[in-house]
């Protein structure tokens, strides 16, 4: 680590501490050379791969953008957007990879949005689950359906529980 006072190429670090939740480490440094003290900030670069086979830095901002198209004309606030934006951030870290596929952070984004909201999930989903059809939406209505009755306790329709649908093959997953 250069001192940034004195371009010495050397440092030692006083002290340190867990920062943004643990995702970061603050280090307070000392300079042997001018003595004057430095703070650094460490974190792990989760890179993504894209479909050109280009790396880039995770950017929480872009997952906001793409997912922003899908929300037009919803009940979706930027504050709504920005915590799907960390919730996703947090589940493409707990993967452990340091590289991750475009499309898988895509992927990843599904489920956070589906409970922000349906209408924007739908949108989004026939992009990264390359809906070819009707019977693709329909499917995922369905299912869409199917989760809600389940979780309000709703009564059972004859339609089939999440699992019968994919074993029956009238759902995608």
């Amino acid at each position: 680590m250069h001192c940034p006072y004195c371009r010495h190429d050397d440092s030692r670090v006083v002290d340190s501490r867990t920062a943004d939740d643990g995702a970061a480490i603050r280090r307070r440094r000392l300079c042997p050379q001018c003595n004057k003290r430095f703070t650094t900030i460490e974190t792990a670069t989760l890179m993504v791969v894209k479909r050109s086979g280009v790396t880039e830095p995770f950017s929480r901002a872009k997952v906001i953008s793409g997912v922003r198209k899908a929300c037009q004309g919803r009940p979706v606030t930027e504050d709504d957007l920005a915590l799907l934006g960390q919730r996703v951030e947090e589940a493409v870290r707990a993967t452990g990879v340091a590289e991750i596929d475009a499309h898988d952070v895509g992927l990843a984004t599904l489920e956070p949005l589906r409970q922000l909201d349906e209408v924007a999930y739908l949108r989004f989903a026939s992009v990264y689950r390359s809906f070819d059809s009707l019977e693709d939406f329909e499917a995922e209505i369905t299912l869409l359906r199917v989760e809600q009755e389940t979780s309000t306790g709703g009564h059972d329709d004859g339609e089939g529980t999440h699992s019968d649908l994919i074993a029956e093959g009238q759902v995608r997953r």
